[in-house]
């Protein structure tokens, strides 16, 4: 185990890219600018807490792919408002984008936000023709917190958490940048307080300690430039899941903040490959 300002190092994105600040204006003003010119149905709710909302944002293609994204910001921040940037490149290729909220940490626990993801998906499913999308062909996405948060939803028993779901219910999941073995977080100073975890908690909701029913196609992709501990996070997932097919996508020259810029960038190989996945 790393000693914990090691761990602080390794596991503090925001603290390894500098200019982070200004992407993340520039995402919020990209997405609002999306919202503004762009058919989208805004904060669906579903689950009864002000927090379990969700946003559309529809393609003109009936019974259209879903793409469930899910934001990362470490549990504690961010937005679904701060990425309906990717929508454009999707939406545009003929998928349908659903952007979904969950309550952040320290209020929420992670197993709380897991909860939120399973009640988010399953009314995806449920609402399938209503929204205009097939439900044969839901796939869930995520970046940094919200790519071990779709790991999760990959391994979920859905006929045991509702006896009116199916067993495939999601298609295929896009990971990226995303964290799997959560117990060296519960040793990470910047993070330990906040997130409330201890090694017994984070064993619970850690993607690496549950494996998929299905031979679910899994998706990954960290950025060279981030860390050590993120690209051995990558690698731990498609080792912990032998079953399941991964393609992990190369991404040289990407950080932890531009490799999510990438996943709505059409000339991006990230998103090529992204949308394979969702259109086969």
């Amino acid at each position: 185990m790393l000693n914990p300002a090691e761990l602080d190092r390794q596991y503090n994105a925001r603290a390894a890219v500098p200019s982070h600040p200004e992407t993340l204006l520039r995402w919020a003003r990209r997405s609002a600018a999306t919202r503004e010119r762009m058919r989208c149905g805004l904060n669906y709710y579903y689950g009864n807490s002000p927090d379990e909302t969700l946003d559309i944002f529809p393609s003109p293609r009936p019974d259209a792919p879903l793409l469930v994204f899910i934001h990362g910001g470490y549990w504690r921040a961010l937005d679904k408002y701060d990425f309906s940037f990717l929508a454009p490149a999707f939406v545009d290729a003929g998928v349908t984008l659903a952007v979904v909220n969950y309550g952040l940490a320290p209020a929420n626990s992670i197993e709380t936000m897991v909860q939120q993801m399973l009640r988010a998906c399953a009314w995806l499913w449920r609402n399938a023709a209503v929204l205009g999308v097939n439900p044969r062909r839901i796939y869930v996405g995520g970046h940094s917190a919200g790519g071990h948060l779709a790991a999760m939803m990959l391994a979920a028993q859905w006929p045991v958490y509702a006896s009116d779901l199916p067993d495939d219910l999601l298609r295929g999941g896009i990971c990226v940048s995303g964290l799997y073995d959560l117990i060296p977080l519960a040793q990470t100073p910047f993070l330990r307080d906040s997130l409330k975890l201890d090694e017994q908690n984070a064993r619970h909701v850690s993607p690496v300690n549950y494996l998929p029913t299905r031979m679910t196609p899994l998706l990954t992709a960290v950025g060279s430039l981030e860390s050590a501990e993120f690209h051995r996070q990558n690698r731990l997932i498609a080792k912990a899941w032998p079953h399941c097919p991964v393609q992990d996508v190369a991404m040289p020259g990407y950080h932890h903040f531009s490799i999510a810029d990438a996943l709505g960038d059409p000339h991006s190989a990230l998103f090529r490959a992204a949308l394979h996945m969702v259109q086969s």
